[in-house]
């Protein structure tokens, strides 16, 4: 049965410098993602019948997981999807604002595309300790939602389908930025690869 394996990154651990240092990247991948794998298909080694679902699937129905090691896998299968999301909605020379459908959706649920990047960027802030902050579609609309740990929304509402998320836990900017969330936060939208949150826009609708 193949287990859970910690993909590549999309692309150079320097990529997304001078915003994301090159440190942080090899340690945000290589050791904290490649943890929560490895913890998930431990915490798995006893159940393999899960190793037939994707992480996703799991997480969406995390009462179909035996209560034994259903707080690991909470943990460890949500951080292994958070990252492969977080991986894939950033990218080199990107950042700017989204264009078309995903423009329009922004600006019809939260005024101005300003309006919601200050409204998500007080959900990153907002949140205490380690979490992250999201925008989410649910039932055709766009929300913004925070949650604690590696919790993902889809673990309260499986039918909600997250378009962008963003990591505020301290190992993902501490080296560069220190304490200072709000300026990791400041230079994380240079790296939002907006066609690949768009892309999943679409596929939620």
């Amino acid at each position: 049965m193949p287990k859970f394996e910690l993909a590549p990154l999309p692309y150079d651990f320097a990529a997304l410098e001078p915003h994301i240092d090159t440190q942080t990247m090899q340690i945000h991948h290589g050791k904290h993602h490649a943890a929560y794998v490895n913890n998930l298909n431990a915490a798995l080694e006893q159940y393999p019948e899960f190793f037939e679902k994707t992480a996703l699937e799991i997480i969406k129905d995390l009462a179909a997981v035996p209560e034994a090691v259903r707080t690991a896998v909470r943990n460890n299968a949500g951080g292994h999807v958070n990252h492969t999301m977080f991986w894939s909605l950033m990218a080199a020379n990107a950042g700017g604002q989204p264009s078309g459908a995903l423009a329009d959706a922004i600006n019809a649920a939260f005024g101005s595309f300003d309006s919601f990047k200050d409204q998500f960027q007080k959900a990153a802030m907002g949140r205490f300790g380690s979490g992250w902050a999201w925008l989410i579609v649910d039932g055709g609309a766009l929300k913004i939602v925070s949650t604690p740990n590696q919790d993902n929304p889809v673990m309260d509402n499986p039918a909600v389908t997250p378009i962008l998320g963003v990591d505020v836990w301290e190992h993902a900017y501490y080296l560069k930025y220190q304490n200072r969330r709000a300026d990791y936060l400041a230079a994380w939208w240079n790296v939002v690869n907006w066609s690949a949150v768009a892309n999943l826009y679409e596929g939620a609708k």
